[in-house]
């Protein structure tokens, strides 16, 4: 065997193969995903095999480094495989997207021991994280001590993927101050409610949950001592703007997955209108105007989307030292990218029909899913807010203040 042959059998790709190779295993789960998409929502399950789908495609784990397991991906990366996924399936990508924030927080707010180690034990059991994040609904997770750990008590309404993960990431208060904490499955105490039956985005697993005395260990508590007075800085306060981003994502993915149904559909069974002049819907001209003007706004939302996935990546990139206001750039290119989306992709939701005609409301080809995915999520936290924040940092130089929802 010659060297040559045996440096490009050793050779491990590069990251752009790397990144190329995740991209090519999300569109193939988004289309298996997109072929029964309109059966499962009605059928409203607990998506296990779903994100038996996501692992079975080694997506669990695309942001862990190459030598534990991952591809090696950074947050804008994966940001983009949620928008994949989301083509085929709004909820799948909303426990992708999801779990890609999740398993972020350990490195802002862990010690490095504790980032590795969750890291490692990600990538080699390819675990999926829910969240019972959620600081709106419910009563507050109150965090206190018991002998050299704590217990954990409170109800939260909304918590998703928590009944399939096979870790938790949590957030609760402690002395009335804010703590992370990495849950393992099964933890005794803890229930989740399987009260979720909402219009749209039905197998994200996203009901209420419970705990009640649930232990957690010292080493569970993210960060080192003291878990009070601390001041979390703008590094970590990038946390929020991880989860916009995948609202973003999967906003627009959605979007441009329902175009492409409807792209398809009209090709099949549209119909032109009676004064239209020709022979086929896909000549038809207020057709051809509405797919043109549809197609445009959601490229700009994808531009956009991949803008606010570099600001936010330089911002993580940065580390530490990042300054309140590089951390307030990050976040309102986010936010910009979140007001955007959330307009383009409603308006493309609802106009699709436009494009296919009356007969495609038949409840058998489900296509209001999409329209209902989109408004139950993007009223998550009102969008007009992020409008407002965009522009008193524009008028203003004020800055975002932090919470788990800017």
């Amino acid at each position: 065997m010659s060297v040559q042959t045996q440096e490009n059998e050793t050779r491990r790709p590069d990251s752009d193969e790397r990144f190329a190779d995740a991209l090519r295993r999300a569109d193939t789960v988004a289309a298996e995903l997109r072929a029964t998409a309109a059966q499962r929502d009605r059928a409203n399950k607990t998506p296990r095999a779903e994100v038996e789908l996501l692992r079975r495609h080694d997506l669990l784990q695309v942001q862990e480094p190459v030598e534990y397991g991952g591809d090696g991906l950074n947050y804008a990366q994966a940001a983009q495989i949620t928008r994949r996924i989301a083509r085929g399936d709004t909820s799948i990508a909303h426990l992708i997207g999801y779990h890609f924030a999740q398993t972020r927080i350990a490195p802002l707010f862990g010690t490095p021991e504790q980032a590795e180690e969750l890291s490692r034990r990600n990538a080699e059991r390819k675990l999926f994280w829910g969240g019972v994040q959620n600081p709106r609904g419910g009563s507050d997770l109150i965090l206190t001590e018991d002998g050299d750990g704590f217990r954990l008590n409170g109800r939260r309404s909304f918590a998703s993927g928590a009944s399939l993960g096979d870790h938790l990431s949590v957030t609760a208060s402690y002395e009335g101050e804010l703590v992370f904490l990495a849950l393992p499955a099964g933890r005794e105490g803890f229930r989740t409610l399987g009260d979720w039956d909402n219009i749209g985005q039905r197998l994200t697993d996203s009901g209420g949950v419970v705990f009640d005395d649930a232990r957690v260990e010292r080493s569970e508590v993210l960060g080192s001592g003291p878990l009070t007075g601390r001041t979390i800085t703008p590094y970590q306060t990038l946390v929020t703007p991880h989860w916009q981003l995948a609202f973003v994502n999967f906003y627009v993915g959605t979007a441009e997955g329902a175009l492409d149904e409807a792209l398809d559909w009209t090709r099949l069974h549209g119909a032109p209108w009676e004064t239209s002049g020709v022979d086929r819907a896909t000549d038809d001209p207020y057709v051809l105007q509405a797919v043109g003007e549809i197609r445009s706004e959601l490229r700009a939302a994808a531009l956009l989307a991949d803008r606010a996935g570099d600001a936010l990546q330089k911002g993580l990139d940065t580390g530490p030292d990042l300054t309140e206001e590089q951390r307030a750039e990050a976040a309102v290119a986010v936010y910009e990218a979140k007001y955007l989306s959330t307009k383009v992709a409603l308006a493309a939701a609802s106009r699709l029909f436009e494009i296919q005609g009356a007969r495609a409301t038949t409840t058998a080809y489900g296509f209001d899913r999409h329209w209902r995915n989109l408004r139950t999520h993007t009223v998550h936290d009102p969008v007009a807010y992020k409008a407002r924040e965009v522009g008193d940092w524009t008028l203003n130089r004020r800055a975002p203040e932090f919470s788990l929802y800017r």
